[in-house]
């Protein structure tokens, strides 16, 4: 059977689409850089520079579209995500590594009555200690040894805009101190200068950290973390979002397959209940990285994976071997729906809801369960043997 379609099929709240973990301008990207070091001495330089990093953030796709799966526990923080992006609040994204707080990030700024300017990212944590503020509120020419031109910083290239602040517990203490300034009074001084430059930026922070343990350990400030967690979204570990896997599976088989150039459509059953049941320390990037070494090693038009090729903490369930899965069915996405929601309602003997029914199970609200069969044509068995006698 085809793997379904990844352009436009729209899942609960969001379109699949091909998923891009890392799509935000990273510091090193020498366009970036160009932009920041460019010499700045007119109106028309700089809204050049802006036009510039906003035509290459135009080329990638929003984001928010990437974002795959239906789970409760993602729709939670994607509904917090619709009513915090109309605003101008500072948000606060917490979440283990990989779990994809950038593509959240971007959400809430594609979102926002900002969403026709940029949307600039600092990773706080990949600057050295003595550049911080150099990057956060450029320098004038002559400020240090090496100031050899006027450099704009991020703040002010983000004006109008979007700030993304990527792992601010990773921020110096003194930084901190200007940083939050900057968050009450909207203005900052670049280095080596006394002029005061005005700016109308959006914060959106996100850590892997609890930042909480931090403030009592002293590394970082009551006062900043306050003003930066106005709306927080946590979002959840691939772990809690078991649901989502087969989905997301099926994005990066399709999106690995076409870059790789092979024709690979379906993923065999007992490769799903695996990549299922695995704990995913990783998240999201480490099972992006496992499909694709699939994709690279695999002979056939099923991917399989065997003992070499999953992770090393996988659950207790046997791997098929590649005898076996090239006369094993393979299915697409709903199939493998379908027959996962099956096998939890034979086990549960169609009980839906309730402690013990599918629906907690599955981590779904019993009505949406209902929703999902009806759509997948899941009924039980008995009723058409009823309808076969009364006629």
């Amino acid at each position: 059977m085809r793997a379904i379609p990844l352009e436009e099929e729209s899942v609960g709240h969001m379109f699949v689409n091909r998923w891009q973990e890392n799509t935000i301008g990273n510091p090193g990207s020498d366009r970036f850089r160009w932009a920041a070091d460019e010499k700045i001495e007119s109106p028309n330089a700089r809204l050049e520079v802006e036009n510039t990093y906003l035509r290459d953030e135009i080329r990638r796709v929003h984001n928010f579209d990437e974002i795959l799966g239906n789970s409760p526990e993602l729709l939670k923080v994607l509904d917090r995500v619709e009513s915090t992006a109309p605003t101008d609040a500072n948000v606060l994204i917490i979440g283990e590594t990989g779990c994809g707080k950038e593509l959240i990030a971007r959400a809430v700024h594609s979102r926002s009555r900002r969403q026709n300017s940029a949307l600039v990212k600092v990773n706080c944590g990949a600057i050295p200690a003595g550049l911080v503020e150099s990057e956060l509120f450029g320098h004038v020419k002559g400020a240090f040894t090496s100031a050899s031109d006027r450099r704009i910083g991020r703040f002010e290239l983000a004006n109008n805009g979007t700030l993304f602040l990527d792992e601010v517990g990773e921020l110096p203490l003194e930084t901190q101190v200007k940083l939050l300034r900057v968050l009450q009074e909207q203005e900052f001084e670049p280095v080596g200068s006394n002029r005061t430059i005005k700016v109308n930026v959006r914060i959106i922070a996100a850590t892997n950290r609890e930042l909480e343990n931090a403030i009592r350990s002293g590394t970082f400030r009551s006062d900043l973390y306050y003003r930066l967690n106005v709306i927080p979204l946590r979002v959840p570990a691939l772990r809690d979002r078991k649901s989502d896997i087969p989905q997301i599976v099926m994005a990066f088989l399709q999106q690995s397959a076409e870059r790789i150039g092979k024709s690979i459509e379906s993923v065999s059953r007992e490769t799903m209940r695996l990549l299922v049941d695995y704990a995913w320390p990783g998240n999201i990037r480490e099972l992006q990285n496992v499909i694709e070494r699939g994709v690279v090693l695999s002979k056939g038009s099923i991917l399989t994976l065997g003992p070499d090729l999953l992770p090393t903490e996988g659950s207790d369930t046997s791997v098929e071997d590649g005898s076996t899965a090239e006369t094993n069915d393979s299915d697409s996405l709903e199939e493998v729906q379908r027959q996962h929601i099956l096998r939890v309602l034979g086990r549960t003997g169609w009980v839906i809801s309730g402690p013990r029914g599918a629906g907690a199970i599955l981590n779904l609200h019993p009505n949406t369960l209902r929703s999902l069969m009806n759509r997948l044509g899941i009924r039980r068995a008995l009723q058409p043997v009823k309808a076969a006698c009364a006629a």
